[in-house]
């Protein structure tokens, strides 16, 4: 049975990622029970960049939170799994790229990926005589996310608003057939430094910051061109769709959102690993 490929992910795009990280992580499936293993958080900041961002590296970051699990193949290698739960927003406001567009958006990113780092100088987990090491990483994965906007109600106050099932650039909407509802799962590719350190013999630490480019351009609800208000379905999508500030419902077909280039996202911050005990070398004193 072939199993249908996740909308908005390409198999030929994420193949060659996965196909790595089968290699590297479950190449010596006996080995995961060493002691080689480390267990550990992840908290720091996340930040966007795409059309309402395009250059400004952490413009409006906020929190990063998730959990980590590092296999070390030598001193030079090590694999990494990480889940992390973060939240990226975009305010054309504040960025100041495109401030007549007077578009925002907020959108929770939820991330399973691997990753490789390569240690520019031997380290070892745990080992005090190699205190630190320099390293780069790079991987890929998978995240979801969901933009969302605020909405004021008849008396002033605020409520989130999904923006996707909008469509408020002609998306799902029969007048713009070539334009469909984006999925809110994709695919990313990651790539970035970092600096560990040994902290004792059961505890290391490190500092990085990390890119990941996204199979999405819809991240921020902004891509192509504005639709015509007059075919879109509601009052709410049209509010979101065109919020300009010179000629609001005038820019019918002109450029909202750069359709050429998909958008970014990424994480900086600190990791805390402990070592895993190697509950299986135990049983032999020989073998320890």
């Amino acid at each position: 049975m072939i199993t249908p490929p996740l909308p908005g992910i390409s198999n030929k795009k994420t193949r060659p990622v996965f196909l790595l990280l089968f290699v590297f992580l479950f190449i010596n499936t006996p080995a995961l029970l060493g002691q080689k293993n480390e267990l550990g958080v992840f908290f720091g900041g996340s930040y966007y960049l795409g059309d309402l961002n395009p250059s400004r590296q952490f413009a409006m970051t906020r929190i990063a939170l998730g959990g980590v699990y590092r296999y070390n193949f030598n001193p030079h290698l090590s694999a990494r799994v990480n889940g992390i739960f973060a939240s990226v927003e975009g305010n054309d406001a504040l960025i100041k790229y495109n401030e007549d567009r007077n578009l925002r958006f907020v959108s929770r990113v939820t991330e399973l990926t691997g990753q490789l780092e390569v240690n520019f100088l031997p380290f070892v987990a745990g080992n005090l005589d190699t205190p630190y090491s320099p390293y780069i990483f790079f991987g890929g994965g998978v995240f979801s996310f969901n933009p969302q906007a605020q909405l004021p109600d008849d008396e002033g106050r605020l409520r989130w608003i999904n923006l996707r099932p909008l469509g408020t650039e002609g998306q799902g909407n029969e007048n713009y057939p070539d334009r469909e509802l984006y999925s809110l799962v994709s695919s990313n590719f990651l790539f970035g430094i970092g600096l560990k350190f040994n902290i004792s013999r059961n505890i290391t630490g490190g500092l990085e910051w990390g890119m990941r480019r996204t199979g999405t351009d819809y991240l921020d609800d902004v891509s192509t061109t504005y639709a015509d208000l007059e075919l879109l379905p509601s009052a709410t999508t049209q509010y979101f769709a065109d919020r300009s500030l010179s000629n609001p419902g005038q820019n019918t077909g002109l450029q909202r959102g750069d359709p050429t280039s998909n958008d970014w996202y990424s994480f900086a911050g600190f990791v805390l690993a402990f070592k895993i005990k190697d509950f299986t070398r135990g049983k032999c004193a020989a073998y320890n």
